[in-house]
Protein backbone atom coordinates (compact mmCIF):
# COMPACT_ATOMS: atom_id res chain seq x y z
CA UNK A 1 0.00 0.00 0.00
CA UNK A 2 1.53 3.36 -1.05
CA UNK A 3 2.33 5.89 1.66
CA UNK A 4 -0.25 8.68 2.13
CA UNK A 5 0.49 11.81 0.14
CA UNK A 6 -0.88 15.31 -0.46
CA UNK A 7 -1.65 16.16 -4.08
CA UNK A 8 -1.56 19.65 -5.56
CA UNK A 9 -5.36 19.71 -5.51
CA UNK A 10 -5.39 18.61 -1.85
CA UNK A 11 -2.93 21.34 -0.92
CA UNK A 12 -4.98 24.06 -2.60
CA UNK A 13 -8.22 22.81 -1.04
CA UNK A 14 -6.67 22.82 2.42
CA UNK A 15 -5.00 26.19 1.90
CA UNK A 16 -8.31 27.80 0.96
CA UNK A 17 -10.13 26.19 3.91
CA UNK A 18 -7.44 27.14 6.45
CA UNK A 19 -7.40 30.69 5.11
CA UNK A 20 -11.17 31.02 5.59
CA UNK A 21 -10.88 29.72 9.14
CA UNK A 22 -7.80 31.63 10.34
CA UNK A 23 -6.93 34.39 7.86
CA UNK A 24 -3.50 32.77 7.37
CA UNK A 25 -2.49 32.28 3.75
CA UNK A 26 0.19 29.68 3.03
CA UNK A 27 2.33 30.41 -0.01
CA UNK A 28 3.35 27.54 -2.31
CA UNK A 29 6.87 27.99 -0.91
CA UNK A 30 5.50 26.67 2.43
CA UNK A 31 4.23 23.49 0.78
CA UNK A 32 6.69 21.15 2.53
CA UNK A 33 5.86 22.66 5.94
CA UNK A 34 2.09 22.25 5.34
CA UNK A 35 2.27 18.74 3.83
CA UNK A 36 4.43 17.46 6.68
CA UNK A 37 1.94 18.57 9.32
CA UNK A 38 -1.08 17.32 7.40
CA UNK A 39 0.52 13.90 7.02
CA UNK A 40 1.34 13.84 10.75
CA UNK A 41 -2.30 14.49 11.63
CA UNK A 42 -3.60 12.00 9.03
CA UNK A 43 -1.47 9.32 10.66
CA UNK A 44 -2.50 10.35 14.18
CA UNK A 45 -6.20 10.17 13.28
CA UNK A 46 -5.95 6.92 11.26
CA UNK A 47 -6.85 8.53 7.95
CA UNK A 48 -4.83 7.06 5.08
CA UNK A 49 -6.50 9.35 2.51
CA UNK A 50 -6.48 13.14 2.56
CA UNK A 51 -10.11 13.16 1.48
CA UNK A 52 -11.30 11.31 4.57
CA UNK A 53 -9.12 13.42 6.87
CA UNK A 54 -10.32 16.66 5.26
CA UNK A 55 -13.95 15.59 5.65
CA UNK A 56 -13.39 14.88 9.34
CA UNK A 57 -11.55 18.19 9.77
CA UNK A 58 -14.39 20.22 8.28
CA UNK A 59 -17.36 18.49 9.88
CA UNK A 60 -16.12 17.40 13.31
CA UNK A 61 -18.65 18.96 15.71
CA UNK A 62 -16.16 19.68 18.49
CA UNK A 63 -13.63 21.42 16.22
CA UNK A 64 -10.89 19.67 18.21
CA UNK A 65 -8.91 18.51 15.18
CA UNK A 66 -8.95 21.97 13.59
CA UNK A 67 -7.56 23.40 16.83
CA UNK A 68 -4.88 20.71 17.00
CA UNK A 69 -3.86 21.34 13.40
CA UNK A 70 -3.90 25.12 13.92
CA UNK A 71 -1.54 24.70 16.87
CA UNK A 72 0.86 22.81 14.57
CA UNK A 73 0.59 25.26 11.69
CA UNK A 74 1.21 28.50 13.59
CA UNK A 75 4.74 29.78 14.14
CA UNK A 76 5.72 30.94 17.63
CA UNK A 77 9.20 32.45 17.53
CA UNK A 78 9.91 35.18 20.07
CA UNK A 79 12.00 36.20 23.07
CA UNK A 80 11.96 38.73 25.92
CA UNK A 81 12.47 42.41 25.04
CA UNK A 82 12.19 41.76 21.31
CA UNK A 83 11.94 45.10 19.45
CA UNK A 84 12.41 46.91 22.75
CA UNK A 85 12.15 50.34 21.12
CA UNK A 86 8.35 49.97 21.06
CA UNK A 87 8.27 49.38 24.82
CA UNK A 88 10.30 52.58 25.18
CA UNK A 89 7.73 54.32 22.98
CA UNK A 90 4.92 52.97 25.15
CA UNK A 91 6.48 54.34 28.35
CA UNK A 92 7.98 57.61 27.05
CA UNK A 93 5.42 58.76 24.46
CA UNK A 94 2.15 56.77 24.37
CA UNK A 95 1.26 56.44 28.05
CA UNK A 96 1.96 60.12 28.90
CA UNK A 97 -0.46 61.13 26.12
CA UNK A 98 -3.13 58.70 27.31
CA UNK A 99 -2.87 59.53 30.99
CA UNK A 100 -2.76 63.28 30.39
CA UNK A 101 -6.29 63.11 28.95
CA UNK A 102 -7.62 60.50 31.37
CA UNK A 103 -10.61 61.75 33.38
CA UNK A 104 -11.74 58.57 35.16
CA UNK A 105 -10.36 55.80 37.35
CA UNK A 106 -10.60 53.06 34.71
CA UNK A 107 -7.43 51.00 34.15
CA UNK A 108 -5.03 51.38 31.26
CA UNK A 109 -5.91 48.38 29.08
CA UNK A 110 -3.35 46.71 26.80
CA UNK A 111 -4.16 43.88 24.36
CA UNK A 112 -1.32 41.74 23.02
CA UNK A 113 -2.13 39.50 20.04
CA UNK A 114 -0.60 37.07 19.32
CA UNK A 115 0.61 36.28 22.82
CA UNK A 116 2.79 33.44 21.54
CA UNK A 117 4.51 31.79 24.53
CA UNK A 118 4.16 34.91 26.68
CA UNK A 119 7.49 36.68 26.24
CA UNK A 120 5.91 39.84 24.81
CA UNK A 121 3.15 40.49 27.37
CA UNK A 122 5.48 39.62 30.24
CA UNK A 123 8.11 41.97 28.74
CA UNK A 124 5.53 44.76 28.72
CA UNK A 125 4.69 44.07 32.38
CA UNK A 126 8.39 44.15 33.36
CA UNK A 127 8.98 47.31 31.34
CA UNK A 128 6.09 49.12 32.99
CA UNK A 129 7.24 48.09 36.47
CA UNK A 130 10.82 49.16 35.82
CA UNK A 131 10.51 52.15 33.50
CA UNK A 132 7.12 53.84 33.94
CA UNK A 133 7.23 56.41 36.73
CA UNK A 134 3.42 56.49 37.03
CA UNK A 135 2.95 52.74 37.46
CA UNK A 136 1.77 53.24 41.05
CA UNK A 137 -0.82 55.84 40.06
CA UNK A 138 -2.74 53.78 37.50
CA UNK A 139 -4.14 50.29 37.33
CA UNK A 140 -3.02 48.36 34.24
CA UNK A 141 -4.71 45.37 32.61
CA UNK A 142 -2.70 43.27 30.15
CA UNK A 143 -4.69 40.73 28.13
CA UNK A 144 -2.74 38.46 25.79
CA UNK A 145 -4.49 36.32 23.18
CA UNK A 146 -3.52 33.63 20.70
CA UNK A 147 -5.20 31.11 18.41
CA UNK A 148 -2.86 28.33 19.60
CA UNK A 149 -4.10 26.63 22.78
CA UNK A 150 -0.82 24.77 23.42
CA UNK A 151 1.22 27.96 23.30
CA UNK A 152 -1.23 29.63 25.70
CA UNK A 153 -0.63 26.85 28.23
CA UNK A 154 3.10 27.39 27.79
CA UNK A 155 2.63 31.11 28.43
CA UNK A 156 0.60 30.49 31.58
CA UNK A 157 3.30 28.18 32.96
CA UNK A 158 5.91 30.88 32.47
CA UNK A 159 8.86 28.53 31.96
CA UNK A 160 11.54 29.76 29.54
CA UNK A 161 14.81 28.65 27.97
CA UNK A 162 18.16 30.41 28.16
CA UNK A 163 17.61 31.69 24.62
CA UNK A 164 14.23 33.25 25.46
CA UNK A 165 15.66 35.34 28.30
CA UNK A 166 19.00 36.07 26.60
CA UNK A 167 18.18 39.75 25.86
CA UNK A 168 16.96 40.54 29.39
CA UNK A 169 19.20 42.69 31.59
CA UNK A 170 20.72 40.49 34.28
CA UNK A 171 19.10 42.46 37.10
CA UNK A 172 15.63 41.80 35.67
CA UNK A 173 16.40 38.11 35.24
CA UNK A 174 17.36 37.73 38.89
CA UNK A 175 14.46 39.92 40.06
CA UNK A 176 11.60 38.34 38.11
CA UNK A 177 12.77 34.75 37.46
CA UNK A 178 14.11 31.77 39.36
CA UNK A 179 16.19 28.96 37.91
CA UNK A 180 14.40 25.61 37.56
CA UNK A 181 16.80 23.01 36.16
CA UNK A 182 17.85 24.35 32.74
CA UNK A 183 14.87 26.75 32.56
CA UNK A 184 13.87 30.11 34.04
CA UNK A 185 10.45 30.37 35.71
CA UNK A 186 8.77 33.76 35.83
CA UNK A 187 7.54 35.03 39.20
CA UNK A 188 3.97 34.35 40.34
CA UNK A 189 3.32 38.09 40.61
CA UNK A 190 4.15 38.61 36.95
CA UNK A 191 2.15 35.57 35.87
CA UNK A 192 -0.80 37.05 37.71
CA UNK A 193 -0.36 40.38 35.91
CA UNK A 194 -1.27 38.94 32.49
CA UNK A 195 -4.56 37.30 31.48
CA UNK A 196 -4.23 34.80 28.63
CA UNK A 197 -7.18 34.04 26.34
CA UNK A 198 -7.80 32.09 23.14
CA UNK A 199 -8.87 34.28 20.21
CA UNK A 200 -9.10 33.66 16.48
CA UNK A 201 -8.65 37.10 14.93
CA UNK A 202 -10.61 36.00 11.85
CA UNK A 203 -13.65 34.95 13.89
CA UNK A 204 -15.96 37.89 14.78
CA UNK A 205 -17.58 35.94 17.63
CA UNK A 206 -14.13 35.63 19.25
CA UNK A 207 -13.12 39.28 18.91
CA UNK A 208 -16.47 40.97 19.65
CA UNK A 209 -15.99 40.97 23.46
CA UNK A 210 -12.62 42.76 23.16
CA UNK A 211 -13.37 46.46 23.51
CA UNK A 212 -12.14 49.63 25.23
CA UNK A 213 -8.40 49.05 24.91
CA UNK A 214 -5.93 51.92 25.15
CA UNK A 215 -3.08 50.12 23.36
CA UNK A 216 -2.88 47.09 21.07
CA UNK A 217 0.34 45.24 20.27
CA UNK A 218 -0.04 43.13 17.12
CA UNK A 219 3.52 42.51 16.01
CA UNK A 220 4.66 40.17 13.23
CA UNK A 221 1.26 38.55 12.69
CA UNK A 222 -0.18 40.45 9.72
CA UNK A 223 2.77 39.41 7.55
CA UNK A 224 1.10 35.96 7.43
CA UNK A 225 -2.21 37.43 6.19
CA UNK A 226 -3.27 38.48 2.70
CA UNK A 227 -4.57 41.99 1.93
CA UNK A 228 -8.21 41.22 2.71
CA UNK A 229 -7.42 39.54 6.04
CA UNK A 230 -5.13 42.43 7.01
CA UNK A 231 -7.88 44.94 6.28
CA UNK A 232 -10.36 42.92 8.35
CA UNK A 233 -7.83 42.73 11.21
CA UNK A 234 -7.30 46.51 11.06
CA UNK A 235 -11.06 47.04 11.37
CA UNK A 236 -11.23 44.58 14.27
CA UNK A 237 -8.52 46.47 16.15
CA UNK A 238 -10.21 49.77 15.36
CA UNK A 239 -13.37 48.50 17.07
CA UNK A 240 -11.34 47.19 20.01
CA UNK A 241 -9.56 50.50 20.67
CA UNK A 242 -10.90 53.47 22.56
CA UNK A 243 -10.93 56.74 20.60
CA UNK A 244 -7.37 58.03 20.72
CA UNK A 245 -5.98 54.54 21.36
CA UNK A 246 -2.77 53.26 19.75
CA UNK A 247 -1.68 50.14 17.87
CA UNK A 248 1.92 48.93 17.50
CA UNK A 249 2.83 46.66 14.58
CA UNK A 250 6.01 44.75 13.74
CA UNK A 251 8.94 46.62 12.23
CA UNK A 252 8.23 45.30 8.72
CA UNK A 253 4.47 46.01 8.86
CA UNK A 254 2.75 49.27 7.93
CA UNK A 255 -0.84 50.15 8.76
CA UNK A 256 -0.72 52.89 6.12
CA UNK A 257 -0.59 50.18 3.42
CA UNK A 258 -3.50 48.31 5.02
CA UNK A 259 -6.12 50.83 6.14
CA UNK A 260 -6.86 54.57 6.17
CA UNK A 261 -8.69 54.34 9.50
CA UNK A 262 -5.65 55.31 11.57
CA UNK A 263 -3.40 58.33 11.94
CA UNK A 264 0.34 57.78 11.63
CA UNK A 265 2.15 58.97 14.78
CA UNK A 266 5.91 59.43 14.55
CA UNK A 267 7.43 59.44 18.01
CA UNK A 268 11.17 59.64 18.78
CA UNK A 269 11.26 55.92 19.57
CA UNK A 270 8.92 54.43 16.94
CA UNK A 271 6.20 54.90 14.36
CA UNK A 272 2.82 53.76 15.69
CA UNK A 273 -0.80 54.21 14.62
CA UNK A 274 -3.63 55.98 16.41
CA UNK A 275 -7.40 55.69 16.24
CA UNK A 276 -8.69 59.26 15.86
CA UNK A 277 -10.43 60.77 18.88
CA UNK A 278 -14.12 61.33 18.46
Amino acid sequence: MPAPSISDEDFHKFREYFYRKTGIQFEVSKRYFVDKRLLERMEATDNSLFRSYFTMLRFQASGEELQTLTNLMTVNETYFFREEYQFKCLVNSILPLLTEKKRDQSPIRIWVLPSSSGEEPYSIAIYLLEKWADINHFDVEIIASDIDTHILEHAKRGLYSERSVGQLPKQYLSKYFRRVSEFYKISDDLRGAVEFTRVNLSEPADTRPYRNFDVVFCRNLLIYFDDLSRKTAAETFYDALKPGGFICLGHSESMSRISSLYRVRKFPEAIVYQKPSE
